[in-house]
């Protein structure tokens, strides 16, 4: 998948692209048929909502699972953001949003690279998240909402929320997020199952409950240039990656073919990955 010049232009304007239906129904079936295994496994990776068992966040997928270490590989969410940066990219973070049915809590205001920055050392906006629908998204089950055009103001100032939600964010307070909304208004994707998202790391989103009977399940793949490797070691390595090397993609038919992919942590995440503090 290559980006046309009317992409960028898209892109650099409002920070984030969309592209309805890119993955088909049986490549989406591939990866949905393994979330209730992956889902009900008692690991730290799996993060729970602040006030139920219902899983929140599940880090780190593709270390265990070989669906989704192919989809870590794929050409259609890698090629585009090595276009944009013009040099190779690392994983630094891979997770499967829940966002549950009846159960699927807030995610405030924020931006990425302001929690990567601060908790991670990253020094450079040189990263990205590709996110795929596994689930049709409307207006009821907790989109994804952006501030187009937001990422042109850098990091926003922001606050380091541990209370509001079962995650810790950097969040950014109402003032600011009124302004930015004043400038750029809010947008929200939706589109079927399949669709994907391509996003700056310093556009402002967030995305409210879902208090509708129909899952919004998402994979994000947040993928960083290799010239912009993270400094700090403070958060688990399920959370922030501690490899830096260049992924190599799989051929396009990756997730419907068996392709061998290495699975490190298939016996279990090892002792130094769970550590909250960790040296080179």
């Amino acid at each position: 998948m290559s980006l046309s010049q009317d992409d960028l232009k898209k892109f650099e304007a409002n920070g984030y692209l969309f592209f309805p239906s890119l993955f088909s129904k049986e490549e989406v079936g591939v990866l949905t048929g393994e979330l209730d295994d992956i889902f009900a496994r008692e690991i730290p990776s799996n993060v729970r909502e602040k006030n139920s068992n219902i899983v929140r966040t599940s880090f780190a997928v593709q270390m265990y699972n070989a669906a989704y270490a192919r989809l870590a590989r794929h050409p259609r969410m890698v090629k585009p953001v090595e276009e944009v940066f013009n040099e190779k990219l690392y994983m630094h973070q891979f997770k499967v949003n829940a966002k549950a049915a009846f159960g699927g809590d807030v995610w405030q205001w924020h931006q990425d690279f302001g929690t990567w920055h601060e908790d991670d050392g990253m020094p450079e906006p040189r990263a990205m998240n590709i996110a795929i629908f596994l689930d049709d998204v409307n207006e009821f089950n907790g989109p994804l909402m952006f501030v187009p055009g937001s990422h042109k103001r850098g990091v926003v100032n922001a606050g380091h929320d541990v209370t509001t939600t079962s995650f810790p964010l950097w969040t950014i307070d109402q003032n600011n997020i009124k302004d930015l909304v004043d400038a750029g208004g809010i947008v929200a994707p939706k589109g079927p199952a399949g669709s994907m998202i391509m996003f700056h790391s310093c556009l402002v989103h967030a995305s409210g409950s879902n208090l509708s009977p129909w899952d919004r399940r998402t994979v994000y793949l947040s993928l960083c240039a290799v010239s912009n490797k993270i400094t700090r070691f403070h958060r688990p390595g399920f959370i922030s990656h501690r490899s830096f090397d260049a992924i190599e993609c799989l051929p396009d038919d990756c997730l419907l073919r068996d392709y061998e992919v290495e699975l490190p942590w298939s016996g279990g995440i090892p002792a130094s990955e769970l550590e909250a503090s960790w040296k080179m």
